[in-house]
């Protein structure tokens, strides 16, 4: 029973956004996604705050424009469709790592008379308070710095490797980025020892799907990429 349940209230009602930022954190047995939905919903919980609906944007950079992220756009789209005006995320980070990106989407959803939460509790759509308002675009000044600063020194460290001959590690296949699913991939690829027959590849990437292994865009594999898999 929520916090608003026993004082006899009805609870507010809140959307869930969450994000990770590499297809390394997406699927089963991540620690991204599941990290947050329980910082979430313990928030909630003692806020008394009723979460109806989740938004998940997965392997989405924090700095891509918050505008184009299928997860978010959902969100709008359902905000604009019901009377839910609240919105809580883990942390500023999950909103967006780019200040301007951050106070963009900020300010989208104030527009449409919304409150953006954090599981700490900190409410950053609150202009009232110059301080919160202040620290906030701090936070979100170093965050980006650190984030340059992060990126220039492994560039740095590239070239180095490069410079001596070494060969610099281009993308990761689907193996190395998550052998479980290959390896489920591949079962399910087998033929069947009673009709010789085998799933299609777009049967097998619902069965995917359904095991909690998603596209980048957070939707089922492809044929092709399925095709990948099995055959790699």
């Amino acid at each position: 029973m929520t916090e608003a349940q026993k004082r006899g209230k009805e609870p507010v009602k809140a959307f869930a956004y969450l994000r990770t930022s590499s297809a390394a954190n997406v699927g089963a047995d991540r620690d991204s996604d599941k990290r947050q939905r329980e910082a979430i919903s313990a928030y909630a919980k003692h806020a008394g705050i009723e979460v109806v609906a989740e938004f998940y944007d997965a392997a989405v950079s924090g700095a891509d424009p918050i505008e184009g992220r299928p997860g978010f756009k959902a969100l709008l789209e359902r905000i604009m469709g019901n009377g839910v005006r609240t919105v809580i995320v883990e942390d500023a980070s999950r909103f967006a790592r780019t200040l301007m990106t951050q106070e963009a989407g900020i300010a989208m959803l104030v527009g449409l008379g919304v409150r953006v939460l954090t599981s700490r509790g900190d409410d950053l759509t609150d202009s009232d308070d110059e301080m919160r308002v202040a620290m906030r675009q701090i936070v979100g000044v170093f965050s980006q710095l650190e984030k340059t600063r992060l990126v220039k020194k492994l560039k740095v460290a590239r070239d180095r490797k490069r410079a001596t001959g070494q060969k610099v590690e281009g993308r990761k296949s689907y193996a190395e980025l998550a052998p479980e699913m290959v390896t489920m991939a591949k079962r399910l690829y087998r033929k069947s020892p009673k009709t010789g027959e085998r799933r299609s590849l777009r049967e097998i990437a619902d069965e995917l799907a359904g095991a909690g292994f998603l596209s980048a865009a957070g939707t089922p594999f492809t044929p092709t990429a399925i095709k990948r898999m099995v055959e790699g």
